[in-house]
């Protein structure tokens, strides 16, 4: 059974969990307030940390899959669920486009070649999910490669879960006009202009020949053991919280007691003499 995570109280006597409605007259959510969303990431990064040492005690291994259109906020997702995770347990795969060598490749195997060992987290950043999205609209690959990728995953992911992988998909939904209220401010903020790619743009031009895919991409891979989550991503801050609270619950772990630690005594450095700091090569003090 996953685990379950308990709703938080948020200062005046209500679950934060349940703090979606007071809507606006458009019928869009109301901006999450700074100190509750603050407060609830935390809470919920608490619960990250007691799962990921589950997964190492227990020898777990989870792979998470985000995919969903251009700056649905996957990667603000990402970002808020490692923040708090080892990196040598809990690791992201964002693999670029393949070379010749891996063109030449069974499509699936550049992707099990980052598949988790036992006790360790991957977050694909994109998957081979691509061959339904991107390649299919932009025409990477040919009718019949695509055709065998719908015929294959579902058989692929089955497998991995037969094998003791417990595989959590995630699909970012966010609608037409917040696409491209997002795309102009990564136009506009040299911060966030490295996101903004020609694929990108170019995806914009394609937004119905993408639903399209999604469309075809869901009813043949969203199975009852290999399910896609709909995250809905019109409002980030509430999207994080959401696709965290809801990763938590598919995991079955529970709270692992610390281990007891004692700081041993530091060595005594009687025959120990310190090199002159001037031998050595010092960062300037700036700040």
């Amino acid at each position: 059974m996953a685990g379950k995570v308990k709703d938080a109280e948020n200062g005046h006597g209500k679950k934060a969990a349940h703090v979606k409605g007071d809507g606006r007259a458009d019928g869009t959510p109301r901006k999450l307030p700074r100190e509750l969303y603050e407060t609830e990431l935390l809470r919920l990064q608490g619960e990250l940390v007691k799962m990921q040492e589950w997964v190492r005690t227990e020898g777990a291994r989870i792979v998470i899959i985000f995919e969903g259109r251009d700056a649905a906020g996957k990667g603000g997702a990402i970002k808020r669920i490692i923040e708090p995770l080892n990196p040598r347990i809990c690791k992201v795969v964002a693999l670029g486009t393949p070379t010749e060598r891996e063109k030449g490749q069974w499509y699936f195997q550049r992707y099990a070649a980052n598949l988790p060992a036992k006790g360790e987290i991957v977050l694909f950043d994109r998957s081979w999910y691509n061959r339904a999205g991107v390649e299919r609209v932009m025409g990477f690959c040919t009718d019949a490669e695509y055709e065998e990728f719908l015929r294959s995953v579902p058989l692929f992911e089955e497998m991995l879960v037969r094998s003791g992988i417990t595989l959590v998909k995630f699909w970012f939904s966010v609608n037409d006009e917040e696409q491209e209220k997002r795309f102009q401010e990564r136009v506009r903020n040299p911060f966030k202009r490295w996101k903004l790619s020609p694929m990108d743009l170019e995806s914009r031009k394609r937004w119905v020949e993408y639903s399209k895919a999604k469309d075809t991409m869901f009813e043949h891979t969203d199975r009852k053991v290999t399910p896609w989550f709909v995250v809905n991503a019109d409002n980030k801050k509430r999207a994080r919280l959401n696709c965290i609270r809801h990763l938590l619950d598919q995991i079955p772990y529970h709270d692992m007691k610390p281990v007891e630690i004692e700081i041993p005594s530091r060595q005594d450095d009687t025959s120990y003499k310190r090199p002159k700091m001037s031998s050595q090569r010092f960062v300037r003090e700036v700040y």
